[in-house]
């Protein structure tokens, strides 16, 4: 359009940027969200420090110097003054969150003691949007009030016919239009539209969607005069609005639950003996008694006459099934229908369980004993045929050798490890051959053998000895072999630890240190020559002082290398060892005394290297700290890794 005029209309592209800038130039109140408070806004206590990493509009927190009892009292004066008005939440009476409405905004506060203080406390403050707005009446006490639904109860100092002017100035002002009976009745025809009641007076308001309001239902004020002057408020919900028929919601313990729930819990499961479900309901009397009626009907629990009470407040029925009695319990509270139901297993139906879980055990042992009979059987009818085809003649060395011991001439897959002091190797012999192979062997070279009590055909075990020196052998048949282990000091070889030797499977062993050096950075010795370690220091929390430390770690070098440099190391330091030292070809076990405290020091192989523990306590410390149990007591301490 070439002919326009800039200076009347705006060009397209400057168009986006003007609306941009009008945006803009808008004051910050006219855009901001009037049904939520900007919680920075709001007073705090004196001497109050923030925590501004977590602030936002509708959140934040501060810490005060005072305990949390009295820092609750301060805050409840400080928000009355700011013209806050507290309340409780139907149901919710006992909770240590505190509550505040202020025009059409909400506010939830809570308190939590100081870390590792309790002469100190921190305030949070977090905005709550309320979503059906209606006025608190001045001077009200004992205030409930619902921000979703709406429901208010409360008491009012003032005649009825005040409040009653108060409630039709103040519902108007936030839109709230009075009901009358046509219209109600327009979209509900079963509506009862009762505008008087005994010593008060009824009436009926209707709001539309939006400016707040969510989805919102035809409300009912009640008013009514009380015998020492006061009046008694309560808004709710109208009874013709809510749901006539309630629909089935999830089960909880398998009992039946109706929507829509306040609050629902249960005790037990669906099998329990007894189960028991406690549920408040947002639904009128007569409806939620009708849902139990049709949905215990239809899982075959029948009504029972006797003990039945039925008033327009509160219900009681009793009902029983073929293995269970059940009692229902409906009564009012606020507008809400509270309900528990509980059920009970009868105990004619709990021998019946017994039986049938006595039978069923019964059954299940004699069938797993019948299969594992048919199991061993064919099992052993393999192992037989596999046996026949092993040889029971006699059998002779090897001349290569492979290990310090005598290996049968059929020895196959041979698997020797020096450092750990250990052998394998499979033979088509039977256990009897390979066990008459390494009696014959080894008592001619002065091995004394120890009685055992296993030496069956399928499996033998053997124990020999010489001087300090042991070996033991396992020969046990596996499918059509047999498989013989044998571990011991005597095959524990003097080079295995500084040469690289080759077995016959092709396997290499670990190049092991003769000479070990100290770390200069370690808190307890350690080599330097260390493949693995890990230190753990047990401390409580807020202090330096460790009660305990502990060392461990693997070093590729003999058992000897290793013992001399911790006795040398450990000298230089100042500890001195007792008396009581245990030290073997494989592991060794020593104590020691030092200034600050007793230590152990244990070594073990795995591997083919030496593994060390090397803890050291500190009573001292662990006193202060209070980790040491009482005399004739032990003391269990649990913690967190992380923080």
């Amino acid at each position: 359009m070439p002919n326009t005029k800039r200076g009347i209309i705006p060009a397209r592209k400057h168009l986006l940027p003007l609306i941009f800038a009008v945006a803009a130039a808008m004051p910050l109140a006219a855009r901001a969200d009037g049904g939520i408070v900007d919680v920075r806004t709001l007073p705090r206590l004196e001497g109050a420090i923030e925590d501004t990493s977590r602030t936002q509009s509708h959140s934040l927190s501060y810490g005060v110097g005072t305990a949390v009892a009295i820092t609750a009292e301060a805050t409840k004066k400080l928000l009355t003054a700011d013209g806050w008005v507290q309340f409780l939440r139907p149901l919710d009476e006992k909770s240590s969150i505190l509550t505040f409405k202020k025009a059409q905004q909400g506010l939830s506060v809570r308190f939590t003691q100081g870390l590792g203080r309790p002469d100190q406390s921190v305030v949070y403050y977090n905005s709550d949007r309320i979503t059906s707005n209606v006025p608190f009446p001045p001077e009200a006490t004992g205030i409930v009030f619902d921000q979703h639904r709406p429901y208010l109860g409360c008491i009012v100092p003032a005649a009825l016919d005040a409040t009653l002017d108060f409630f039709r100035k103040e519902m108007a002002a936030i839109g709230w239009k009075q009901l009358t009976a046509a219209d109600a009745a327009a979209r509900w025809p079963n509506a009862e539209f009762s505008e008087t009641i005994e010593n008060g007076i009824r009436a009926y308001y209707t709001h539309d969607d939006g400016d707040g309001f969510y989805r919102q239902r035809p409300i009912m004020l009640t008013l009514q005069r009380r015998n020492d002057g006061r009046t008694g408020v309560e808004i709710r919900v109208a009874p013709f609005a809510l749901p006539q028929t309630l629909e089935a919601d999830s089960e909880m313990a398998g009992l039946p639950k109706p929507k829509p729930t306040k609050t629902a819990k249960s005790v037990g499961g669906s099998d329990s003996v007894r189960r028991q479900l406690e549920v408040a309901v947002i639904a009128e009397l007569p409806a939620t008694l009708a849902f139990y009626r049709r949905e215990l009907a239809s899982r075959n629990w029948t009504e029972e006459a006797k003990g039945a009470v039925v008033t327009p407040d509160s219900v009681t029925l009793n009902f029983s099934s073929a293995e269970q009695t059940a009692t229902l319990t409906l009564g009012r509270k606020y507008d809400l229908t509270v309900v528990s139901l509980v059920t009970q297993m009868s105990e004619a139906a709990l021998a019946a369980r017994a039986r049938a879980k006595k039978e069923a055990d019964e059954k299940f042992m004699k069938d797993a004993a019948a299969m594992a009979k048919q199991v061993i059987a064919a099992d052993g009818a393999v192992r037989v045929a596999q046996a026949a085809n092993l040889s029971d003649a006699p059998l002779r060395a090897r001349g290569d050798g492979a290990s310090p011991v005598p290996l049968p001439e059929n020895a196959e897959n041979v698997k020797f490890d020096g450092a750990d002091g250990r052998l394998e190797f499979s033979s088509a012999s039977s256990v009897r051959a390979v066990a008459a192979f390494y009696r014959s062997s080894l008592q001619p070279q002065g091995w004394k053998e120890k009685p055992s009590v296993i030496n069956q055909p399928n499996m033998a075990l053997m124990e020999f000895s010489k001087g300090r020196k042991t070996l033991s052998f396992t020969a046990m048949q596996m499918g059509p072999k047999v498989r013989v282990s044998a571990n011991g000091s005597a095959l524990v070889t003097a080079n295995a630890a500084s040469e690289t030797a080759k077995t016959p499977g092709g396997s290499s062993g670990k190049a092991m240190a003769e000479t070990l050096d100290p770390d200069p950075d370690s808190a307890l010795p350690l080599p330097k020559q260390r493949t693995m370690t890990s230190m753990g220091t047990g401390k409580m929390p807020g202090s330096d002082a460790p009660f305990r430390r502990e060392l461990e770690a693997s070093i590729p070098a003999e058992l000897n290398t290793v013992l001399a440099f911790y006795r040398s190391e450990l000298g230089k330091r100042g500890w001195q060892e007792t008396e009581g030292a245990i030290v073997k070809p494989d592991q060794a076990q020593l104590a020691f005394t030092s200034a600050d405290g007793p230590a152990t020091l244990k070594l073990g192989r795995r591997n083919g290297e030496i593994t060390v523990n090397l803890a050291q306590k500190y009573p001292a410390a662990a006193a202060k700290a209070d980790v040491v149990p009482k005399p004739g007591q032990s003391k269990l301490m649990f913690g967190n890794i992380g923080n």
